[in-house]
């Protein structure tokens, strides 16, 4: 029996024409909750990471270094604020209307991102996305430990949560898609039947090419499936 068709949307860059680290960092600054260095250290971060150079365990647990001790609900509360004041005008129509597309077609749609739920639960909440495979960051006694919460949703860490939501919702990977933009992200092509390349970084756009992989042409809003 064939399972269910799943569409997997990265948020970073993807839906997201931005990538969300420096807007935090700033804004965080704004409220007098980052230093200057702070922000050095995510744009330093972001390079790395678009050069295929990052380690993002090691990337995680600095950053988690600003909130190690704060109560979880109060950072619920900045960051959706921190969405709506900032990060809502940066989604994507063109990828924001295929993943309606795919809701419509009876797919089941799920984010599967870097990101935190921090960021992923308001943009869920926008869209209408019911699951999100995101780095979670633990929490004991409603506080940060600033540790993850299970893998990292990044690399090889996508890869395991995928196949795991793909075993507990009867998902056929083999007839999936996958909506990325990094070539962090090619583990995860490479598992889906529709890779599907949005924004791509230098690296993604050559394999894209290479591998005839189809880039989604996101200054039309009115792209289909």
């Amino acid at each position: 029996m064939v399972g269910r068709t799943a569409a997997f949307f990265d948020i970073d860059g993807t839906l997201l024409a931005v990538h969300s680290a420096p807007h935090y960092a700033r804004y965080m600054r704004r409220h007098g909750r980052a230093r200057r260095r702070d922000l050095l250290r995510t744009a330093y971060y972001l390079l790395q990471y678009r050069l295929n150079l990052l380690d993002m365990e090691r990337a995680l647990e600095r950053a988690s270094e600003l909130i190690v001790g704060q109560e979880e609900a109060e950072i619920a509360v900045f960051s959706k604020r921190w969405y709506e004041e900032v990060m809502r005008e940066h989604l994507v129509p063109a990828v924001c209307g295929l993943l309606a597309q795919h809701q419509e077609r009876g797919d089941i749609v799920a984010f599967l991102s870097t990101t935190t739920n921090y960021l992923a639960d308001p943009i869920a909440e926008d869209l209408g996305v019911r699951h999100a495979l995101v780095t979670r960051l633990e929490v004991k006694d409603g506080r940060f430990t600033g540790r993850a919460d299970g893998p990292v949703c990044y690399g090889r860490g996508k890869v395991f949560w995928a196949k795991r939501f793909a075993a507990e919702h009867d998902v056929d990977l083999a007839q999936s898609y996958f909506y990325t933009d990094s070539v962090t992200d090619v583990p995860v092509l490479e598992l889906v039947g529709h890779p599907r390349i949005v924004q791509p970084d230098r690296l993604l756009r050559r394999e894209a090419r290479r591998r005839g992989w189809p880039i989604v042409p996101t200054d039309d809003p009115r792209v289909t499936l």
